[in-house]
């Protein structure tokens, strides 16, 4: 059973940071595609930042370009973001996805396995 658990969520004051992890397991896809999504109330979830199975980012949501950092824990399943200069508008639920198939995506429709998300709120 695939399962992705995710934490570091919290909130914070304008221009603070966090950083988020995500640790999936229960597969055994060796190249598996990850990434972090987000949804405010009201809004479409949107991808972040996603990585291909050979460590290689694919995309990053050009809004949080130069603040947020995607990286992965070498040769395991922990896939983490840095996220700097937080923004009220920032301010979401923040879900990590996996996807198990070839190629990458930056479309939370392609991704079947999600995380239950960590709440990030920036005022």
């Amino acid at each position: 059973q695939v399962q992705l658990v995710e934490s570091g969520g919290g909130s914070v004051q304008a221009g603070g940071s966090l950083r988020l992890s995500c640790t999936a397991d229960g597969y055994t896809y060796n190249r598996p595609c990850m990434g972090w999504f987000r949804q405010a109330p009201g809004k479409e979830r949107e991808g972040i930042a996603t990585m291909d199975g050979y460590g290689r980012t694919v995309y990053v949501m050009p809004s949080v370009r130069g603040r947020y950092t995607l990286t992965k824990e070498k040769d395991k399943n922990t896939l983490y973001l840095e996220m700097n200069d937080l923004k009220p508008s920032d301010t979401a639920m923040y879900y990590c996805a996996v996807r198990l198939n070839s190629g990458c995506s930056v479309f939370a429709k392609d991704f079947a396995y999600w995380g239950q998300g960590t709440q990030v709120t920036v005022s």
